[in-house]
């Protein structure tokens, strides 16, 4: 029967990772501190600038610097005038002089002073504005920090949330207002969240347990009639297709759980070396491969992270046992390698086999999903391998990229924090 071709996927979004780096120079980045300030600072500014330009030209109009003098000398005679600003005025009384001229070079000297002294109040206007700009920006970056100081808390509340410390409550104080109300929304949908995954623990604790019991008295029952030698051929051959469901219903059981746990962030820490974790791998799969014709190979180089060491060997083995299923029937090999790559640790499986399509890589780590196969039906697993590796991985800090080999088969790399 044909199935019907997985519909297209959407390429994935980027996604916020607490972990990642930060930026070598965070104060540029734009934030809203920063843009608020710059708001703050930008509208004072041009508020200085209309109100200093509003002020210059009211003093200008009030001293009029208009050609017309303020006073003139109609009559006189030996009239002397010295002035240490004006050296024109002092230069006429060297001689004597129509008093036109003489009113002009007094009109003249007057404009001088009068643009002088708007001159003198411009430039001093400009430095205070400038001294006080400044402050003002000051100030507005103090403010703005301030009231953005409950943001600030959110923020870290949710990076620690975001490292499954779901116990973690913001519990802003101050008054009732919009950051108050996004805060306590947020402790509201921390608590639900909590009371969800608590839930989920007890239902996978519990049905596991309901789950194990029948199946492994079934494993029981099937192995005392196949122990026994007067059975007959056809019920001991039944019986061993029995056993093989049923163990395969176990395997998925144990996968689901695994599944369902290792999603969440690994609390307990300890050194392991991936080198030794996957030798361990090998040696388990060791039998298998043989069976099928499949060489290992490759150089472990000690690299030691920080995580739980039954669920990292369950990594390396899921990913070495697939590498080993498929492959191709004849000189197949497996390559196994850890190391140190950039601050990273790192654990590459590579492998012979089929052409895997690049189209078909993001699939392999649904569950449930094979290459080009049925969901049921296969003897090489239950489907949940890849799944649990990407969730393993994810719990560690880590990530997996799978890159399709040129001439067949896959390359397996997952990368941890050191």
């Amino acid at each position: 029967m044909a199935t019907t071709p997985a519909p297209p996927q959407a390429p994935p979004k980027p996604t916020w990772d607490p972990r990642r780096p930060q930026p070598p120079f965070p104060w540029l980045r734009p934030t809203i501190r920063i843009r608020l300030t710059l708001l703050y600072g930008g509208m004072f500014l041009i508020a200085g600038i209309l109100l200093l330009s509003i002020i210059y030209l009211l003093a200008a109009q009030a001293i009029s610097t208009g050609n017309q003098p303020l006073f003139k000398i109609v009559s006189g005679s030996a009239i002397k005038v010295t002035s240490d600003n004006c050296p024109a005025v002092t230069a006429i009384n060297n001689g004597p002089v129509p008093l036109p001229d003489f009113n002009d070079a007094i009109a003249h000297c007057v404009d001088q002073q009068r643009q002088g002294a708007l001159d003198n109040l411009l430039s001093r206007s400009l430095l205070a504005l400038l001294g006080l700009a400044v402050i003002a920006f000051a100030f507005g970056y103090a403010m703005a920090g301030r009231v953005l100081s409950p943001l600030g808390r959110i923020t870290r509340t949710a990076r620690q949330v975001a490292g499954s410390d779901l116990s973690r409550r913001i519990e802003l104080d101050g008054p009732d207002d919009e950051l108050k109300e996004l805060a306590d929304t947020f402790d509201d949908m921390l608590e639900r969240l909590q009371r969800a995954f608590t839930a989920q623990q007890r239902f996978v604790g519990n049905a596991s347990h309901e789950l194990r019991t029948p199946l492994a008295i079934n494993r029981t029952l099937l192995e005392v009639h196949l122990s026994d030698p007067n059975a007959p051929v056809e019920l001991q051959q039944l019986g061993k297709t029995l056993l093989a469901t049923n163990e395969r219903s176990e395997q998925l059981v144990e996968g689901l759980l695994l599944l369902a746990r290792s999603d969440n962030q690994i609390v307990e820490r300890k050194p392991v070396d991936l080198a030794e974790v996957a030798t361990q791998a090998v040696d388990q799969v060791h039998a298998e491969a043989e069976t099928k014709g499949v060489s290992i190979r490759g150089e472990r180089k000690p690299a030691v992270v920080q995580g739980n060491g039954v669920l990292l060997e369950r990594i390396a083995l899921n990913l070495v046992q697939n590498a080993v299923r498929y492959n191709v029937p004849e000189k197949g090999w497996v390559e196994v390698t850890t190391e140190v790559r950039h601050g990273q640790a790192v654990l590459t499986v590579t492998n012979t086999g089929p052409v895997v399509p690049a189209y078909e890589i993001d699939n392999l780590f649904e569950p449930f999903r094979r290459l080009r196969t049925e969901r049921t039906g296969s003897d090489k697993g239950v489907g949940l391998g890849l799944s649990i590796v990407r969730s393993v991985a994810r719990a560690h800090g880590g990530h997996i990229l799978a890159q399709p080999r040129e001439g067949g088969g896959l390359v397996m790399r997952v990368t941890f924090p050191v």
